[in-house]
């Protein structure tokens, strides 16, 4: 054996040590034989590096026992993720010396081959795709996988730059924000950091110096504010207490600085500070948050507007803190977070930590459906769009005026909300309030807003509402909709306006779109004479889900309250939307020209008879264009 092996094994051997204390005999017997087999099926392999391949399966198994710290098949399958992919073995071979439920999460982990097929899929979607159809089951095999792709991540220098620039997109694109919504925060920061240095090298190395520079010139400053914290919590009998100065880390304060249109300099937040408290069984997690915010706030300014209470409120991914700024002596703003040792640890363990974790449980469930719905469109880049905006960067949380809490992404517009809430009531906002303030549905919401969405059965989506929404839910009913529309709508003529229910005739165009117009339109009839083998037969129905604008040209005899009346008529009598109202009087002959959307000419026919029997109005028409085309 060379040294290479020997000292890969020795790793090995120590991991193994290390997991007895938590193991039975036999797992650690069952391990070290799935570490065996991977070392024997790889044993002709090299890495890209040039080191032996089996040392990629022992790192991926090292992040799945200790840095994640899950159980004996998870790990033993992380040994053997990559032995059905690239060597001889098959799955049957591993079900047969592990079991069913090592041989699930091998086969889930392992990229499928290629079949040839008429219609051209990306493989990596496929991967995707594979991966989280896991999530029926449980989410031990995605873990694996964020365990490959940060170990993958952490030894990229050996790729080549075009390898390297994949790895780290696919990386940025979907693996942080996985890890971000399971609750890996540690592993989430890592991949992010790690993949901003292999895209943007020259801004990584710009920001993580800048960073290293003003944490030295502000360390003076922060050693005080943390001296000053720890004497007064010491004062108040606070005495297993600890505190911390974070980073948010380059690719943190990159985000930053797009998101705000700022430079370096200006970027709020690059540090915060911890104050981190043992769990006692003296006080609720939320009393001893609360008793030092109490005991902070009493010696330093809070700056108002600061506080975000997370212990009551967990994010979706299950993060708990209690965060307020403070005006240190130096006078700065510093962000604060008071989380417990519950708290942290669960910030690195995530979804791992508690598995019954609520909030976990009701995003799994949540974003299994999310998965169901996507399935069943064609488009690729959808299906993805929809998963990583169901992870969501941050989130937060909305009520209905009944307290019912509704998790949105960062901003979430009121329209997002309806749809979280029914398709329905989505389809038909009409307006919002948004605690009590009457507002537009496109109004971002913040943190902590009740919400209110006001319908109108003949409000249907515009193609501008999808640059208001950010989640899948409200997009797909969007596009679900104008798609139908575009089915179902012809071209009409905008010379004579055909509604369902007037006799048509169709046109079909050079693109193959149909124009359609009433068969009394003068271009209807010059369109005959010259195209005749373009005209078809078209079926033009009513549909409920759809409105048609139209102008309608009153004449009438000038009287007080005429117009009100007008008005009281199409929008109180017959329920419709006015859109426009033009009105001129002359020599008390009034003449007023309103636009309105119907469904069908019945419709507008009740309309046109239901002003005609207005006091004082002596004609009602349907507009048209009378120029000669």
């Amino acid at each position: 054996m060379d040294l290479e092996s020997k000292k890969i094994d020795q790793q090995v051997e120590d991991l193994l040590a290390r997991l007895a204390r938590r193991f039975s005999a036999e797992d650690i017997q069952r391990i070290g034989d799935a570490y065996a087999l991977a070392r024997e099926a790889h044993k002709e392999q090299r890495r890209k590096s040039g080191e032996p391949y089996i040392m990629h399966p022992v790192a991926v198994a090292k992040i799945v026992a200790e840095e994640l710290r899950l159980g004996a098949n998870p790990i033993i399958a992380a040994f053997l993720h990559d032995v059905v992919e690239d060597t001889p073995y098959t799955v049957e071979d591993i079900r047969e010396r592990f079991g069913d439920d090592v041989a699930f999460l091998v086969n889930v982990v392992t990229k499928k081959k290629k079949k040839n097929t008429a219609v051209k899929s990306s493989s990596q979607i496929d991967n995707y795709k594979q991966m989280l159809d896991s999530l029926h089951y449980d989410i031990r095999a995605l873990l694996i996988k964020l365990s490959d792709r940060l170990h993958n991540m952490r030894t990229l220098n050996s790729m080549r730059p075009d390898k390297q620039m994949k790895i780290a997109g696919e990386t940025d694109y979907f693996y942080a924000p996985l890890a971000h919504r399971l609750g890996l925060y540690y592993i989430k920061r890592e991949m992010e950091n790690l993949s901003f240095r292999y895209r943007c090298p020259r801004d990584y190395a710009y920001i993580d110096e800048q960073l290293t520079k003003e944490q030295k010139e502000r360390e003076p400053g922060l050693k005080a504010f943390l001296f000053e914290i720890e004497r007064l919590l010491e004062n108040n009998d606070i005495l297993m207490a600890r505190t911390e100065v974070y980073s948010r880390g380059p690719y943190s304060a990159w985000r930053k600085m797009h998101s705000t249109g700022c430079d370096f300099k200006h970027v709020e937040g690059k540090y915060y500070i911890r104050i981190i408290y043992p769990n006692t069984h003296d006080y609720s997690e939320k009393d001893m948050s609360l008793k030092i915010y109490s005991i902070l706030t009493d010696r330093f300014k809070e700056k108002p507007g600061s506080v975000a209470n997370y212990i009551d409120s967990p994010k979706e991914n299950g993060y708990q803190s209690y965060h307020v700024k403070l005006l240190t002596p130096q006078g700065t703003w510093e962000e604060v977070h008071i989380s417990s040792e519950r708290m942290i640890r669960k910030s690195q363990y995530g979804c791992i930590a508690e598995s019954t974790e609520t909030n976990i449980t009701n995003w799994l469930e949540k974003f299994k459906h999310v998965l169901q719905e996507m399935a069943t469109r064609g488009k690729e880049v959808e299906y993805m769009d929809g998963v990583t905006s169901s992870f969501y960067n941050d989130d937060i949380e909305a009520y209905t005026p009944d307290g019912k809490g509704v998790i949105l992404p960062k901003g979430a517009t009121a329209l997002d909300f309806a749809f979280e809430i029914h398709s329905e009531l989505g389809l038909h906002a009409h307006y919002a309030r948004i605690n009590g303030q009457l507002c537009s549905v496109k109004t971002e919401l913040q943190r902590g807003d009740v919400v209110l969405i006001g319908t109108n059965e003949n409000v249907t989506p515009k193609r501008d509402w999808l640059d208001f929404v950010s989640t899948f839910k409200a997009k797909s009913h969007i596009n679900n909709f104008l798609n139908k529309q575009r089915k179902l709508q012809f071209c009409r003529c905008e010379h004579c306006r055909p509604l369902p229910g007037d006799e048509v005739i169709g046109f079909k165009n050079a693109d193959d779109t149909i124009s359609i117009h009433r068969r009394d339109c003068k271009v209807a009839i010059r369109l005959a004479s010259q195209r005749g083998d373009d005209i078809v037969a078209v079926n033009f129905e009513e549909d409920r889900e759809f409105l048609y604008p139209v102008k309608i040209d009153i004449v009438a005899i000038d009287r007080n309250h005429l117009l009100a009346d007008l008005i009281d008529c199409i929008t109180n009598k017959l329920q419709l939307s006015l859109t426009r109202i033009a009105t001129e009087s002359q020599d008390a002959i009034g003449y007023c020209s309103m636009e309105f959307p119907v469904h069908s000419s019945a419709e507008l026919q009740e309309v046109i008879t239901s002003i005609s029997l207005i006091d004082g109005v002596e004609e009602v028409k349907q507009s048209v264009e009378t120029d000669n085309q």
